[in-house]
């Protein structure tokens, strides 16, 4: 019954910035006590981590390929994950998605699911 919807994608130049979310909802959990990761998928490959931010947001770690351009944030008291993207570059182009640590698979629904992610194109 989680769910996860990303939004905000879109097409942009290369140097440009965009902001990307993610909203969780369902019940039986407190979105507050897990960390949340942003993932990217570019067609014909496999989905990889790029982000993480601890339950708190005290905490974040990035992908060597998009540290000091992104910023992962969050907002609790909405369950909302943010991805600020800046000085973005056409081998960001992917299909972002959100997904939360992997204790929370093991404790709430009992596998695993993705939304259905939101396109970032960046291209001139």
């Amino acid at each position: 019954q989680v769910q996860l919807v990303e939004s905000g994608g879109g097409l942009v130049q290369p140097g440009g910035s965009l902001t990307i979310s993610c909203a969780v909802s369902g019940s039986g959990f407190t979105f507050g006590f897990y960390a949340m990761n942003w993932y990217r998928q570019v067609p014909g490959k496999e989905r990889d981590l790029v982000a993480s931010i601890t339950s708190a947001g005290s905490r974040t770690d990035y992908a060597d390929s998009v540290k000091g351009r992104f910023t992962i944030s969050r907002d609790n008291a909405k369950n909302m994950v943010y991805l600020q993207m800046n000085s973005l570059k056409p081998e960001d182009t992917a299909v972002y998605y959100c997904n939360p640590e992997e204790i929370f698979w093991r404790r709430y629904p009992g596998v695993r699911v993705w939304g259905q992610g939101t396109q970032v194109t960046v291209s001139s």
